[in-house]
């Protein structure tokens, strides 16, 4: 009797992940899709093949489904690692390399971030789950370990970070890709070449 009692709960628990993990994955498709803001819970239950009242049982707050559906889309696109691009020692190669890369994963992701970035200034619960993601510490950890290999002080120092924190936005990127037209490695070029200025 007790082995079919810890098998029904067993069973139940994994029914529960199940019907958890559906939830989650509707609301991540549906943030890509039209974003936080335009996404309702109405159309997260229906894509999930679940009642409303299921979706509030498992996450009772905008920012627990926030929260979990931004760390599902981190989990399955993480971001570029800064830590990486410490192996390549020559500063200017570094930033090509990095910018390469961060500018794939834009275009790999572009929606998503885009909707993110859009929505974060309207919806609270999303700027706060943001914010405890560390969203502006990555930003800021790639920005210092493009800036470790460089030997620069005061004014010159404050321009070149200036100018790698331009190339690292997404705004800068969606400008000279989407409205210049440039391809990802003429945009990283061109932003390489603007922080050499600096």
């Amino acid at each position: 009797m007790e082995s079919k009692r810890r098998y029904e709960l067993k069973e139940r628990a994994v029914k529960q992940a199940e019907t958890r993990r559906r939830i989650v994955d509707a609301t991540v498709a549906l943030h890509r899709e039209v974003g936080p803001a335009r996404t309702t819970i109405s159309e997260v239950a229906r894509r999930a093949g679940v009642g409303r009242v299921t979706v509030y049982n498992h996450f009772p707050d905008d920012e627990a489904l926030l929260g979990a559906s931004s760390e599902q889309f981190v989990t399955e696109n993480p971001p570029p690692d800064p830590i990486e691009w410490k192996s390549v020692k020559d500063p200017e190669a570094r930033l090509k390399s990095a910018l390469a890369e961060l500018y794939g994963y834009y275009r790999e992701n572009e929606p998503m971030i885009a909707h993110l970035g859009r929505d974060s200034t309207i919806v609270p619960a999303l700027a706060a789950v943001l914010e405890r993601a560390g969203a502006a510490e990555h930003q800021a950890a790639m920005a210092d370990m493009l800036m470790a290999a460089r030997k620069l002080r005061g004014k010159r120092e404050r321009r070149t970070r200036a100018a790698i924190g331009l190339a690292l936005a997404f705004g800068t990127w969606q400008r000279l890709t989407g409205e210049e037209g440039l391809k990802d490695g003429e945009a990283a070029k061109l932003m390489a070449r603007a922080v050499d200025a600096a």
